[in-house]
């Protein structure tokens, strides 16, 4: 199979997606949230709220709209601003199964989500997104995100046989969806790996750096997979990435192998053959200048924390 750079990263990241439940409100009605502590994310199927994040200026969210949140913030959600707010632990408290209630009438319907990383994809991910993403019922992308919603709604309200399985599937084409609108705004992105990984001049070649990572890659090489000079080539992979090719390059082999070296039996010395290092000296060498840590310290504490946590 031919290596896809954003399946790639998150793979990589350990993306998970998880429904967290449904909302069905009517008449004014408002509810406060303590700041996340992980990546939520709200669909509206059906009416209008507003959310408020800290300081920030309220968003208002229409049916159709899909909102991504970062942002570690106390959050109200809400129809009237001056409606005294409701702590969502006592909504949860009066939930039917997954399906909460407030106000009178079902004016309003909400499918909330939520994005679990493991430790190393947190920091990449968030170091790649704003505090926030609207996905608005305008865009082109927002006619899959409604059926998804849509959807989602009827899997969790009428507990249709196979329901959780099929609630995780789709809450997780949900966020790939979300992305995908984010990374349809070119202009609005810093870059980085997640610039690099929408940019349809550079597939082939981070398909090539992500098969074959171990790989002594010339960037004339890298340059010919892309159809460009080796100069042009080197200024635009640079300022979609914010870092050279070969240093890509080597991050990816530094990402790959934190990721072996918390969940893999392999030997530091085999890992380090097979990501394109002469020695083991070398490997480590490289691998304590870009992350900062050891490779025997990352397989002997990152493991273990990631056992006490499953």
């Amino acid at each position: 199979m031919i290596s896809e750079p954003l399946s790639d990263m998150l793979q990589l990241l350990g993306a998970k997606s998880v429904v967290t439940g449904a909302l069905i409100a009517g008449g004014s009605w408002s509810i406060s949230f303590p700041p996340p502590d992980r990546i939520k994310f709200w669909g509206i199927v059906k009416g209008r709220c507003w959310v408020r994040m800290g300081d920030e200026p309220a968003i208002e969210l229409r049916a159709g709209d899909v909102l991504l949140i970062l942002q570690p913030s106390p959050m109200t959600l809400t129809t009237d601003p001056d409606t005294p707010s409701v702590g969502i632990d006592e909504v949860l408290s009066k939930a039917n199964g997954e399906v909460c209630k407030i106000g009178d009438g079902e004016d309003f319907m909400l499918i909330g989500g939520t994005v679990m990383l493991d430790p190393r994809g947190r920091s990449l991910l968030f170091g790649a997104l704003p505090p926030t993403i609207h996905v608005g019922s305008g865009v082109v992308q927002a006619e899959a995100l409604r059926w998804i919603l849509d959807q989602l709604m009827r899997e969790r309200v009428d507990r249709l046989p196979g329901a959780d399985a099929a609630s995780t599937q789709l809450v997780h084409l949900m966020f790939i969806h979300i992305l995908r609108a984010h990374l349809a705004q070119d202009d609005l992105m810093a870059p980085g790996w997640l610039r690099l990984a929408s940019d349809r001049r550079f597939t082939a070649v981070l398909a090539l750096m992500h098969e074959q990572p171990g790989k002594d890659w010339s960037l004339l090489e890298l340059a010919k997979a892309a159809g460009m000079s080796r100069a042009t080539f080197a200024l635009h992979f640079k300022a979609a990435a914010g870092m050279g090719p070969l240093g890509y390059l080597t991050e990816w082999r530094m990402h790959l192998a934190e990721r072996a070296l918390r969940q893999d039996g392999v030997s530091i010395a085999r890992l380090a053959e097979s990501l394109g290092y002469a020695s083991e000296s070398a490997f480590s060498h490289a691998f304590k200048r870009v992350t900062g840590r050891a490779p025997k310290w990352v397989r002997r504490n990152d493991s273990a924390a990631e056992s006490a946590s499953s």
